[in-house]
């Protein structure tokens, strides 16, 4: 359990747009501290033999050099928080508000951020350690030497985020984003190949008693994660059966039944169950329940977002079908790397069959939904996506096993009905059954007329 509490709380903490600034402005002041307490240690003659590299004004200029690196920080850190603002209130108008999360734990932002408040709360630390004669001239020759050096760095920076801003606000590149997110995902939840077999059958529950516990204590959130050998721990040890009601991602609200616990009839026979006997508040605290949804363990929500994308490009007010087909490119990876990989089952058993837990989970008939039905019913009037659509499908019959074959079947027919309730042309639903790897497709070659009379005899037409 501690090690899932210690990654979310790091994947909460990379979605925290002020950590990466937080930490090198702590850096910063540690460093200007250093550096003051160096110059005061370094012998003049030191200084003098680096003389050619170091700062070598007086109290009054590095004051002004200070309060110049200061006051052009600020503004500048200003400026990128604008930027940065204004591409979130663009990238979840025009993709989808679920991708800002993406946005918040980009490091290259963050770390802009971080160089410019940490280079201006540098500078403002040193002011105060510069003394003017009067009062027994010191200037830490060293530590401004590295304020130059900062700025150099935060201007290089700079520049660096203008690109990188103007290259993250593309649609391609947020796809690919949450593409790879949703990949290390896939390989971190489910790192088993499948095989040529299908899964042994799934047993089904017990009767469960009719005095089962319902555990309600827990706050209103999305199920974030969930410690499932914590909760199979809980179970072996106190002869009980646990039913999670709800998958990971799902919003529970107050008061609602979380957990199902009750006695494994075989051991206990009927006897009446003592809430007092079960570790209610341990078996809660093993499901984490936060504000969104994250892809600690909720692969699914890597698809959400790539759909909503896709939606949105193919709403009416945006029309976009090619930005929806590059949502298909990205899908159509992520399923068939999930065709070769195995699903865990919802069950958990003991060594004598019994229940320890019942985990519900997204099958593989979840996730061919998930990825195509909406996009389907969003997107059958467009040739574009009828293509992409169908070399998808096509592509993982070839890919997936045996036993995963019946939801691709499925998807096809229901691609064949979309499209023939969407176009009234044979010739329109023909172009759009061929399947295409981009949703363009081969142009027809057009069939040539047959021959006029005039054509037939040489003679030449007449003009009127």
């Amino acid at each position: 359990m501690t090690s899932l509490r210690a990654t979310a709380f790091l994947d909460q903490l990379r979605s925290r747009l002020w950590f990466i600034p937080g930490t090198l402005a702590i850096g910063s002041a540690l460093l200007a501290f250093t550096l003051v307490g160096l110059d005061r240690l370094v012998d003049e003659s030191v200084g003098s033999r680096l003389s050619g590299l170091l700062f070598s004004g007086g109290p009054d200029s590095a004051r002004l050099v200070l309060s110049t690196i200061a006051a052009a920080m600020l503004t500048f850190t200003g400026l990128v928080f604008t930027v940065t603002m204004l591409v979130l209130q663009l990238a979840s108008a025009q993709l989808s508000p679920r991708v800002m999360r993406t946005f918040l734990r980009d490091r290259v932002t963050q770390s802009v951020l971080g160089i410019f408040i940490a280079t201006f709360l540098y500078a403002l630390l040193l002011l105060r350690d510069v003394r003017s004669p009067a009062d027994a001239a010191f200037v830490p020759v060293i530590a401004v030497t590295v304020a130059y050096l900062l700025v150099l760095a935060s201007v290089g920076l700079f520049v660096v985020y203008i690109h990188h801003v103007a290259q993250a606000i593309r649609a391609t590149t947020v796809l690919r984003s949450v593409g790879d997110e949703t990949r290390d995902a896939i390989r971190r939840i489910y790192p088993e190949d499948v095989g040529v077999e299908p899964s042994p059958p799934v047993p089904s529950l017990p009767e469960r008693q009719a005095d089962a516990v319902a555990v309600r204590d827990h706050a209103p959130g999305v199920i974030t994660s969930v410690d499932e050998e914590a909760l199979v721990d809980l179970a072996t040890e106190h002869t009980i059966s646990v039913e999670l009601l709800h998958m990971v991602g799902d919003f529970v609200p107050t008061g609602a039944p979380l957990l199902r616990v009750w006695r494994r009839l075989q051991e206990k026979g009927n006897q009446q169950v003592d809430e007092a006997e079960l570790p209610l508040k341990a078996l809660a605290r093993a499901v984490q329940i936060g504000t969104e949804r994250t892809m600690t363990q909720d692969t699914a929500f890597g698809f959400r977002q790539i759909v909503d994308i896709a939606e949105r490009a193919l709403s009416p007010g945006i029309n976009d079908p090619t930005t929806a087909v590059q949502a298909l490119d990205e899908l159509h990876d992520l399923l068939r790397r999930l065709a070769g990989r195995r699903i865990p089952s919802p069950m958990r058993l003991a060594d004598d069959g019994s229940v320890l837990l019942r985990m519900p989970r997204p099958d593989w008939d979840d996730y061919m939904s998930l990825a195509l039905d909406e996009i389907r019913l969003f997107g059958a009037g467009s040739i574009q996506i009828a293509r992409r659509m169908r070399y998808l499908l096509l592509d993982l019959k070839d890919a997936a096993p045996g036993f995963r074959q019946a939801p691709i079947t499925r998807q096809l027919h229901l691609l064949d009905a979309a499209l023939a309730s969407s176009y009234e042309f044979r010739e329109d639903r023909r172009a759009a059954a061929e399947p295409s790897p981009s949703g363009q497709g081969p142009e027809e070659v057009p069939t040539p007329a047959p021959p006029s009379e005039a054509d037939q005899t040489g003679a030449a037409p007449t003009t009127a």
